[in-house]
């Protein structure tokens, strides 16, 4: 009988156990290398991220120019500043979510062609209705005589500037007006065409002048059908008036479909030569006077 010795050394294990036992984990790692594991796209996470996505493309066919462009800055100004003494500023406001430059839209049209008139003393820009504070900026630097970057009473009082707008454009109109109202600095006429916003039918004192241009045969779109001054005393309304297009003809063939599902006769107005034509005979009666 035969038995081992706590001293001794405990038996050890042959090659063959230790190659045995190398083969069971290399048969476990290729195992776990072959797994089949959850792609991280497929997780509830994932699949959101993937919806998100799908979102963005489809709105950047639907609404092309609006999700990535950056936007209108000072430095897209081209008028020079400060403008000389009774030179007037004339500021068109964009309708929508259009580009300050995008020549297709009836706002930049006019403004293009009161350039092309080459009268004199007469600055025209175009703005997106976003950018009112844009607006305020040029203000400042268009009327700052003195170069001082602040406005002092008499150049305040001395700034001629009118504006005009159409859609949300027209509604950025009243409430810049309003702005400069509460800045001290008038506004010789203010011009909106089909106008939609909230409060776009009250025009503040500051305003001298001021006319509204509309459409009611829009189903889901009509502009604010008539404007009132905040005070009688100070503001005159030049009239209120209404362009009707159930039976006119207006090509707007050219125009994208997105824009024409539910504003027809709002696209109509804006692609409408007589609806232009009047806005710059208002501007013109003023800067002729």
């Amino acid at each position: 009988m035969s038995f081992t010795s706590p001293l001794e050394d405990p038996p050890q294990e042959s090659e063959q156990d230790d190659r045995h036992m190398r083969d069971n984990e290399e048969v476990v790692d290729q195992q776990e290398n072959h797994m089949p594991r959850c792609h991280p796209l497929t997780t509830p996470t994932g699949i959101l991220f993937l919806r998100r996505v799908n979102i963005l493309l489809l709105l950047s066919l639907i609404l092309p120019g609006c999700l990535w462009t950056r936007g209108q800055h000072i430095e897209h100004i081209a008028i020079k500043t400060p403008l000389l003494e009774s030179e007037y500023l004339i500021l068109g406001f964009m309708g929508g979510r259009d580009s300050w430059d995008d020549e297709r839209q009836g706002v930049r049209k006019l403004a293009l062609r009161l350039r092309a008139e080459h009268l004199p003393g007469i600055h025209v820009e175009t703005i997106e209705n976003k950018k009112r504070r844009l607006a305020i900026e040029l203000i400042r630097k268009a009327f700052d005589y003195n170069r001082n970057r602040e406005l002092d009473s008499k150049e305040k009082q001395s700034a001629r500037i009118i504006l005009y707008g159409q859609s949300f454009g027209g509604a950025a109109v009243v409430k810049l007006a309003g702005e400069l109202n509460k800045m001290g600095i008038p506004v010789l006429l203010t011009v909106q065409v089909d106008s939609i916003g909230r409060h776009d039918d009250v025009i503040p004192p500051n305003v001298a002048r001021a006319a509204n241009l509309f459409q009611r045969n829009g189903i889901f779109i009509r502009g604010e059908p008539e404007i009132h001054a905040e005070d009688r005393t100070k503001t005159a309304i030049v009239g209120n008036f209404e362009f009707d297009y159930r039976n006119q003809e207006i090509d707007i063939s050219h125009v994208p479909w997105f824009k024409k599902i539910f504003r027809v006769a709002h696209t109509r107005m804006d692609r409408d030569p007589e609806v232009w034509s009047k806005v710059e005979e208002l501007i013109l009666t003023i800067v002729d006077r």
